[in-house]
C-alpha cells in the first residue's frame, strides 16, 4: 500500500513543449481546415481566371508560341519563348484548346500542381496528408507568401518543377531512382530548371536515374526539332537572349547576383566572378550535406534544395517564383529534429516575401528584384551553413562513421579505448 500511495503521490512526467506541439500537429485536420484550404486555392485560381488572359501573363507567351507553330511557323521566332524544343509539344496542346478552357485551366492545374509538390513534400517526411501540419502549412504558404501567388498569377511552367522536384526525391527515397530520373526529365522537358539535380544524381551514382534524366527531354526535343521550322533557333537567338539578361521587361526583375549587384554599382564583371564563387560554394556545401550520410529523407531534400538555390545565384534570369520549387520543400521537413527551419534566419530571410511588406525605395515593381534577391541570398547562406557544418553525432553504420574507422585504421584487439587523464590536483 505504502508503495501504491508513492506513485499515486509521484508527479507526472514533463512532456517538452515541442513534443506536445508534434504530437498536436500530427493529428488529423479536421473538415473545417480542409474546407478553408480548398476554398482558398480555388479562390486563388478563380481569381486569374477572371482578371488575366490567357491563364496568365508567361502562359500566354507559351500559348502563342503554341499557336505558331501549330500554324506553320516557328515558334523561336518569338524572343520570350526560352524553353527546349520539346515544350513546344506540351505548348501545342495548350494552344489547341479554347481560349475560354485555358483561361480557368491553366490557374487550376498550376494551383494543383503547387498542392501537389507540397503532397510530395511532406511525405517525403513521412508526415500524414491529412494532418493538421500539412493542411495549415500550405495554407500559411498560399497566404502569407507571396512568390505562391506570383507563380499562380504568371501561370508560369515552373509549377511543373515545384512538383516534378519533391515528387523525384519522394521516389528517390523509397529506392525509385530509375522513375525519379524519368519525372526529373520529364520536368526538364517542359522546363529546364532542374538541371541542378543533375549534381544530385552524380553525388549518389545513380548512372541509369541519369541517363533516364538526360535521355528523356533529349528525345522529346530531338523528335519536336524534325517537324519544327528553324529549330536552331534556340541557339542563335534564345540561348544570346538568355545570357544577355533577357530585355528591358525581364531585367528589373531578375533577382540573380549578376543581374543585382551591377545594380548597386558594381561593375558587370566582377559581379559574375562574385556571383559564380557564391555558386560553386554552395555546390561544395551540398556535397559536404551529401557526403555526411545520416539517415532520413533531409539528405535529399537539403543536398537538392541547395543546389537548386546555387543555381538560381548565378542563373540568368532568376525570378521570386523560383523559389516555390525550394521553399515548400524545406518547410515540409519542419518537424525533423535537424531541420534548417529550426534557425531563426531561415524565416528571416523570408520575411521580404511576406505580403504587404513594405521598405523604402523598394515599393515599386520594377526594384523589388533587390527584396528577391536578399531572401535568395539569405536563404542560400542559411542553408550553406547547416550543410557545411559537423552533425553531434553520427550513426554508427553510416557511410561517414565507416570513413572515418579506415581512416583511423584498425584499433589493437583487445586495446582500451584511451581515456582523458583527469587533471592532477593541487598538493596542500
Amino acid at each position: 500500500m505504502t508503495e501504491l500511495r508513492d506513485a499515486l503521490r509521484a508527479p507526472a512526467p514533463e512532456v517538452p513543449p515541442t513534443a506536445v506541439l508534434r504530437a498536436w500537429l500530427l493529428r488529423p485536420a479536421g473538415p473545417v481546415p480542409v474546407a478553408l484550404l480548398a476554398v482558398v486555392l480555388c479562390a486563388r485560381a478563380a481569381r486569374v481566371a477572371v482578371v488575366f488572359t490567357g491563364g496568365g501573363m508567361d502562359n500566354a507567351f507559351v500559348v502563342h508560341a503554341g499557336q505558331i507553330w501549330l500554324g506553320g511557323g516557328a515558334p523561336y521566332a518569338d524572343r520570350r519563348f526560352l524553353y527546349l524544343p520539346s515544350a513546344v509539344l506540351f505548348a501545342a496542346g495548350q494552344a489547341a484548346l479554347p481560349a475560354a478552357v485555358v483561361r480557368v485551366a491553366a490557374p487550376l492545374v498550376c494551383v494543383a500542381l503547387i498542392a501537389g509538390g507540397w503532397w510530395c513534400a511532406v511525405r517525403l517526411f513521412r508526415v500524414p496528408a491529412c494532418s493538421r501540419f500539412a493542411v495549415l502549412g500550405l495554407l500559411g504558404l498560399v497566404l502569407c507568401w507571396a512568390p505562391v501567388g506570383h507563380l499562380v498569377n504568371l501561370g508560369n511552367w515552373t509549377a511543373v518543377s515545384a512538383l516534378a522536384l519533391p515528387l523525384a526525391l519522394l521516389l528517390a527515397d523509397r529506392g525509385r531512382w530509375d522513375l525519379a530520373g524519368v519525372v526529373l526529365g520529364l520536368s526538364v522537358a517542359v522546363k529546364p530548371l532542374l538541371l541542378p539535380v543533375v549534381v544530385l544524381l552524380v553525388l549518389a551514382r545513380r548512372w541509369r536515374a541519369l541517363a533516364w534524366m538526360v535521355a528523356v527531354p533529349l528525345a522529346l526535343s530531338s523528335g519536336a526539332a524534325l517537324i519544327m521550322p528553324d529549330p536552331g533557333g534556340f541557339f542563335t537567338r534564345t540561348l544570346p537572349f538568355l545570357l544577355k539578361g533577357g530585355d528591358g521587361l525581364m531585367r528589373p526583375f531578375d533577382s540573380s547576383l549578376p543581374a543585382v549587384l551591377p545594380r548597386l554599382g558594381l561593375p558587370p564583371g566582377p559581379a559574375e566572378v562574385l556571383a559564380l564563387a557564391a555558386a560553386a560554394a554552395g555546390v561544395l556545401c551540398a556535397r559536404l550535406r551529401w557526403r555526411r550520410a545520416d539517415p532520413g529523407p533531409a539528405r535529399l531534400a537539403d543536398t537538392a534544395a541547395l543546389l537548386m538555390l546555387a543555381s538560381y545565384l548565378v542563373s540568368r534570369p532568376s525570378y521570386d517564383h523560383y523559389l516555390v520549387v525550394v521553399v515548400p520543400l524545406l518547410v515540409a521537413g519542419a518537424l525533423e529534429a535537424d531541420s534548417v527551419t529550426r534557425s531563426p534566419w531561415f524565416w528571416v530571410a523570408l520575411v521580404p516575401q511576406v505580403p504587404q511588406f513594405a521598405f523604402p525605395y523598394l515599393d515599386a515593381s520594377t526594384r523589388r528584384a533587390f527584396k528577391d534577391a536578399a531572401t535568395l541570398s539569405g536563404l542560400a547562406l542559411v542553408l550553406a551553413v547547416r550543410c557545411a557544418r559537423s552533425s553531434p553525432r553520427w550513426p554508427a553504420g553510416s557511410e561517414y562513421a565507416a570513413r572515418v574507422r579506415r581512416r583511423r585504421g584498425p584499433s589493437p584487439a583487445g586495446a582500451a579505448r584511451p581515456t582523458r587523464r583527469a587533471p592532477r590536483s593541487a598538493p596542500p
